[in-house]
């Protein structure tokens, strides 16, 4: 654990992020920032191939509402705006840090839009999501996730496009092949069974759809992932 006189707020850019702070734990992702507050004790681990951007600030300066917003739990869904400056800034980003300029006129834009009146991402699709994470590699179609949901097919997609700026399918795809990363780098399971487990059709299958979402094979992100490991980084 490790503490600062001043706050922080940690924006995961890729993968995910297992923080402890303030007597709880969470694991960050693209859905999900934390604000971690002067003087709080907290630690970050690493998961996979992960690349996070963590902002230094003044709680005194910050708008109330981000604050009411943010609550007691230190946590906050990442609505697609925010989300998009984020994506920004990562693209912007060289070596291991970004322009002063850049980020001294990226992060009022940023904390506005965390700021603002947005419903939490997971609101109106917290029921098919959370069934979708502890089931992901049921046969799920658009009209079970529907029915999950307790909304029509077309409604469903509209949804999952204004709160999530995608498909169900499209989702559901990166959430199997996220798992499918995890046990590549956790377990030493053949990669032909990894396939079979996670839904493929064959090794080949998967293959294509890991190169298609991380550029590598199977097992050159398996070599990579094992090589490198996850590690506790101090911020």
């Amino acid at each position: 654990m490790h503490r600062h006189d001043f706050a922080q707020l940690v924006l995961p850019i890729q993968g995910s992020l297992a923080i402890a702070f303030n007597g709880r734990e969470a694991i960050l992702d693209r859905r999900l920032a934390a604000f971690v507050g002067r003087s709080t004790d907290h630690a970050q681990e690493g998961r996979l191939l992960n690349r996070s951007l963590i902002l230094d600030l003044d709680e005194a300066t910050l708008d109330p509402r981000l604050l009411d917003r943010i609550g007691t739990t230190g946590l906050v869904a990442l609505a697609p705006q925010a989300s998009s400056l984020i994506d920004y800034m990562a693209t912007s980003m060289t070596g291991d840090g970004a322009d002063a300029a850049r980020l001294r006129l990226w992060t009022p834009l940023l904390l506005d839009a965390l700021s603002g009146d947005v419903p939490p991402i997971r609101s109106r699709l917290a029921r098919l999501l959370d069934a979708l994470e502890a089931r992901p590699f049921d046969r799920w179609t658009a009209a079970s996730m529907a029915a999950t949901a307790g909304l029509s097919v077309s409604r469903l997609h509209a949804l999952f496009q204004q709160e999530l700026e995608t498909s169900p399918r499209a989702w559901l795809g990166k959430l199997r092949i996220d798992r499918v990363c995890d046990w590549l780098a956790r377990t030493d399971l053949p990669i032909a069974e990894l396939a079979h487990r996670g839904g493929y059709s064959d090794q080949s299958a998967l293959t294509r759809a890991l190169r298609k979402a991380t550029g590598m094979s199977p097992a050159a992100y398996r070599r990579h992932a094992q090589e490198s490991g996850s590690k506790i980084q101090d911020s």
